[in-house]
């Protein structure tokens, strides 16, 4: 039977100000990719959502990003490798430590945003957050996008290498995300994420933005969790999969 993963980034605000419905998408997602304060996320945000996901059995992971919270950690950044690598192990241990205390433990790390982008292609930021993940925990997997910089020397540093795909992002025909600012880079229409969803978990392929089918094989699909209906996609995409006969499970 084929299994995937489903990842949402979660614990996206900080004080008073919340972008995205932790509780509710705890109860559909099974990872949960916990912002560290860089890009969002504050210290009693970061317990909160490691108290919830552990609560609900979902798994927890390490979201890292440039030191961007004006920017939501989308505006592209020119960081010394030495200081980006000691930022992703700081942000790693700050939420290892919220994970322990609600009885959890850090199981992955992902980039998001300006740096996941950047180490696709990148390999001087991709090798940085790679020292990163190995100064905090060698055992850690790296969830990324396939064929990425950032997998190839993940695997090379013996971190295991997880593919990821996005059904409501679309893709170029290199495999790589659409970016943000281009027409139709984000995928609104619902009937068609859950399409595009259930596509990528059985056959490992997706229609990009010309119209070509690519190769996007993956263990995880993220449903990003600051969009309007967010719970309700994420738990359409759910049933439509089980549905369709796979396996909703966490990779970590």
């Amino acid at each position: 039977m084929t299994a995937i993963d489903l990842n949402a980034d979660l614990g996206e605000g900080f004080g008073r100000w919340r972008l995205t419905d932790d509780e509710r998408l705890l109860s559909v997602v099974t990872s949960a990719n916990v912002a560290c304060g860089f890009h969002a996320g504050d210290a009693a945000t970061m317990r909160r959502v490691c108290e919830l996901a552990a609560a609900r059995g979902v798994t927890i992971g390490a979201q890292v990003s440039y030191r961007d919270l004006a920017g939501f950690g989308r505006r592209a950044m020119d960081v010394p490798p030495a200081e980006l690598a000691a930022e992703v192990a700081y942000q790693i241990g700050a939420l290892e430590v919220f994970a322990r205390a609600a009885g959890a433990r850090v199981a992955y790390v992902k980039p998001h945003g300006a740096l996941y982008n950047r180490v696709v292609h990148d390999e001087d930021q991709a090798a940085a957050v790679v020292d990163g993940v190995l100064l905090a925990d060698a055992s850690l997997p790296v969830l990324g996008l396939p064929g990425s910089r950032l997998l190839e020397l993940a695997g090379k540093a013996g971190l295991p290498a997880v593919t990821e795909a996005f059904a409501d992002r679309a893709y170029t025909d290199a495999g790589t995300l659409l970016p943000r600012d281009r027409d139709g880079a984000v995928v609104s229409d619902p009937e068609t994420v859950v399409e595009r969803s259930v596509d990528l978990a059985l056959s490992g392929s997706v229609v990009a933005h010309s119209g070509a089918r690519i190769q996007v094989r993956a263990r995880s699909l993220c449903l990003h969790g600051d969009t309007a209906g967010a719970v309700d996609l994420a738990r359409r995409v759910r049933e439509r999969l089980e549905a369709a006969g796979v396996r909703v499970e966490a990779f970590a």
